[in-house]
């Protein structure tokens, strides 16, 4: 005869959605046949518990059974002509889940992605599935390091694993660092497929630019001439050297802004750049500045304010 299922999950008649889904997530985890390989009697109990939840995580089955109408197997009940059986209590705070929940918990404690509502016993994870049912093959983890133009403009790098193999990983562009690119089916197989691959990707420190505050920056040396007099450089950008123009006068810490040269979103869509202004004396002794530097200090004394 089937036990009753309030005693299977081991939860009273009056239990909510939430105790009896903790009750079974516990038991179906402990007697598992995964789990317990070759166990006769962990397979058993473990269709105890999935049968009880079938039933229990359907709130119109279980109204069904607590008012006598189907039997803890989910067959009809029959009452002669007395009319419908009096059962228990209409199993108050059942709502808020069915039955095809039994595949998401099981996907959680086992890592299968398969679809709901498979055959009782087969490979699907459906209500019911008994010892038949095939959990998938671990994740694999690894790291991928890419350069900061990767992350900005999207790409493909070639990774490879200890165990020989190798994959080309999309990378999208605005990747950010630490982000986690999951390649499905390229894990380690297991009787209910492969598992995934989970990328943790990792962007190089780089010789010019930085992030700060989500905001891409850059130092941009000039020359004194063109601090005094103006002038166009060359300045460097994730997509390639550009011609910007430093206005006359300019002084170190002023930012130009390099629009659409920065940062890129999850979309894709891309910020500014800034180049900070860092003016540059020549390298070593050139007499003709220090005569000029020398008579303007004595003609023209000069404090800069503080910023």
């Amino acid at each position: 005869m089937t036990r009753d299922p309030y005693e299977v999950l081991g939860v009273p008649r009056g239990a909510g959605a939430d105790d009896i889904r903790k009750a079974f997530r516990k038991l179906a985890k402990k007697h598992h046949p995964d789990a317990n390989p070759g166990d006769k009697a962990s397979e058993e109990r473990f269709k105890q518990v999935s049968g009880a939840f079938d039933l229990l995580g359907d709130p119109a089955k279980r109204r069904r059974f607590d008012a006598g109408e189907i039997d803890a197997d989910g067959r009809e009940v029959f009452r002669g002509f007395g009319g419908p059986g009096q059962g228990g209590p209409s199993g108050g705070g059942a709502g808020g889940f069915d039955a095809s929940d039994f595949s998401d918990i099981l996907g959680e404690m086992f890592g299968r992605r398969g679809g709901r509502g498979g055959p009782r016993g087969g490979g699907g994870a459906g209500p019911g599935a008994g010892p038949g049912f095939a959990a998938r093959g671990p994740d694999v983890r690894a790291r991928l390091e890419i350069d900061l133009e990767e992350a900005i403009l999207g790409g493909k790098k070639r990774i490879s694993f200890q165990d020989g193999r190798t994959l080309d990983v999309t990378i999208p562009p605005g990747a950010a660092d630490g982000q986690t690119l999951r390649l499905r089916g390229h894990g380690e197989p297991g009787r209910g497929g492969k598992g995934d691959a989970l990328i943790e990707l990792s962007i190089r420190p780089h010789p010019v630019f930085r992030k700060e505050n989500e905001q891409l920056v850059m130092d941009l040396p000039v020359s004194i001439p063109d601090a005094v007099l103006g002038g166009r450089v060359q300045a460097p950008t994730p997509d390639g050297p550009v011609s910007l123009t430093v206005p006359r006068g300019a002084t170190s810490g002023q930012s130009l802004r390099l629009k659409g040269k920065g940062l890129a979103d999850s979309r894709g869509v891309r910020g500014d750049l800034l180049a900070r202004i860092q003016v540059m004396l020549p390298e070593g002794p050139d007499p003709q500045l220090e005569a000029f530097a020398a008579r303007w200090r004595e003609e023209r004394p000069y404090v800069p304010r503080r910023r």
